[in-house]
């Protein structure tokens, strides 16, 4: 990854960590790592810790930034997500996936967008 790719991914989570926090998020981690991959951001909306996947861009796409989050993506997302629940024993709190969307981060307006509940837990990941 590419010094300039590394800056904008940076200005993007601390955007999308503000916008999170004037919609109410309290943030607990941010980009909390594990061997299986990392988690942007960790925070609880109410009641409900939300595992949240940041992502940025500069340009105008074809496709939007959140389909960019595959599979395999996803499941990295659901390992850490359950490292970290099972390393804080938060196995009964309620949980979910959500995903910032940061477009325009190098422009005078960036447009952010929150996709609550964006993906499902596999299966073979649950409790």
């Amino acid at each position: 990854m590419t010094f300039e790719r590394l800056k904008t991914g940076k200005k993007g989570e601390t955007l999308a960590e503000a916008f999170l926090e004037r919609e109410g998020y309290r943030i607990i981690e941010k980009n909390y790592r594990t061997k299986c991959g990392e988690i942007d951001i960790i925070g609880l909306d109410k009641d409900c810790l939300a595992f949240i996947e940041v992502r940025t861009g500069n340009t105008e796409r074809f496709a939007l930034p959140e389909d960019s989050i595959n599979k395999r993506k996803q499941n990295q997302i659901a390992k850490s997500a359950l490292m970290y629940i099972k390393k804080k024993r938060l196995e009964d709190q309620d949980c979910r996936f959500d995903v910032v969307c940061v477009e325009g981060v190098n422009s005078g307006f960036p447009k952010i967008r929150l996709i609550k509940n964006a993906f499902e837990l596999d299966t073979r990941y649950r409790y």
